[in-house]
């Protein structure tokens, strides 16, 4: 029988007498690709590969509980969100999944077959590292790693970022410091996710894992952190590192120069100021005016600027919102892309597919944000509104691109 190495996701289908060199036999489905265990390869099925930006916020936690009240989780800002405005619909309720808890398994696997269905090769999980092996929110994304359980893609995103209360009207109350005392919490850092780097669901570009980096100008020494990563994985045999930094906007590259292997940026923030996209008229914002006003931008014209072609780079990965409204976290405080709807949201999609519609298979990523931010309405998963149109949606564009 012939030993076939298998180095990127562009190879052929594996002939029916040959096993992969990681000794895997047969092939298996999921998400985009068709692939066997161990590799990031075949056969794709469609012409780009999707990632979810998931978030682990639907389970308490004892810190949650003292900052917020017993009990808390995302749905506890989700459900309890008001119309801030005529014509602004909250709150915003789940459908088929319901209000779940992600410690359950059943749920876990039902969100990963309904993404599956839809296109979406894998999530891209939340991952909250403090320092000194201070952790947050890592149950449910550690219950998917041990158990084997859904057999789905999966990256991380290290959201290094201190928790303040800034969403919440308590700007100056610091919940979690984010800090970097050094080398050896790096090597503490990727040893405590090593059994990740290892598991061969884990999502692959040029046959190294993906590791998405929040804040990368935060980093005290990028280089250092980047190297000791790359040299600890040769060391245990686990794969090489593909670092994306994620940005405030796509033309907005990281430095220095050769520490990142690509980037993406984080909608809709930066953009909107960036590109000087207007607020909705003073008429709309005045059926409040009894009261403070979240900012309110229209869906379409986010959508419109979100991609400058002109500036962004070829390790450019685009990264797509359904929609954004952080009100059920900030209140008067937040930012509402308004009148967002899945046929905006596709055009939005088909302008990113269009970006990475001349690169390899393998590279042909785009990010989407989110699967399930529902505090932030950027999510895909179905709800009573809107059913699931904007799955629908990314199945559709999925299909026609290329």
């Amino acid at each position: 029988m012939e030993l076939v190495d298998h180095a990127c996701a562009a190879q052929s289908r594996h002939k029916p007498d040959t096993v992969c060199a990681f000794k895997n036999p047969g092939i298996r489905r999921s998400g985009s690709w068709d692939w066997c265990a161990g590799c990031p390869c075949i056969t794709p099925m469609y012409k780009a590969r999707l990632i979810a930006k998931y978030l682990p916020q639907f389970h308490p936690i004892p810190e949650n509980d003292r900052w917020w009240g017993r009990g808390f989780t995302e749905w506890t800002n989700t459900a309890k969100a008001r119309p801030l405005f005529r014509g602004h619909q909250k709150p915003d309720i789940p459908a088929d999944l319901g209000y779940y808890d992600l410690r359950l398994p059943e749920v876990r696997e039902a969100q990963a077959d309904l993404a599956r269905a839809y296109g979406i090769e894998g999530f891209c999980y939340w991952h909250y590292w403090f320092g000194g092996g201070r952790r947050l929110l890592e149950a449910p994304f550690n219950a998917v790693v041990t158990s084997g359980s859904p057999d789905f893609p999966f990256c991380l995103a290290w959201a290094n970022q201190t928790w303040s209360g800034i969403w919440h009207g308590c700007p100056d109350r610091t919940l979690m410091e984010q800090t970097y005392p050094g080398l050896q919490d790096v090597k503490n850092h990727f040893y405590a996710l090593l059994p990740a780097f290892m598991d061969e669901r884990y999502i692959k570009i040029n046959g190294a894992n993906v590791f998405c980096i929040y804040r990368p100008a935060e980093l005290q020494s990028p280089e250092l952190f980047t190297e000791t990563w790359r040299s600890l994985a040769a060391r245990e045999g686990a794969p090489d590192f593909f670092f994306i930094a994620i940005t405030d906007s796509p033309w907005e590259r990281p430095g220095p120069e050769g520490t990142y292997d690509g980037y993406t940026s984080n909608p809709p923030l930066g953009v909107l100021t960036l590109r000087g996209i207007r607020q909705r008229s003073n008429a709309l914002r005045a059926i409040a005016s009894r009261h403070p006003a979240p900012a309110v931008y229209d869906y379409r014209d986010y959508a419109n600027n979100a991609f400058y072609r002109e500036r962004h780079h070829g390790d450019y990965y685009p990264c797509v919102i359904p929609g954004w409204d952080n009100t059920p976290r900030a209140g008067t405080n937040g930012v509402v892309l308004h009148n967002s709807s899945p046929q905006l949201y596709a055009s939005h999609l088909r302008d990113a597919l269009t970006i990475v519609d001349d690169r390899s298979l393998d590279k042909s990523v785009v990010f989407i944000k989110s699967w399930n931010e529902w505090a932030e309405s950027n999510y895909l998963e179905p709800d009573l509104r809107h059913g699931r149109e904007y799955l629908e949606a990314t199945l559709r564009e999925l299909q026609s691109a290329g």
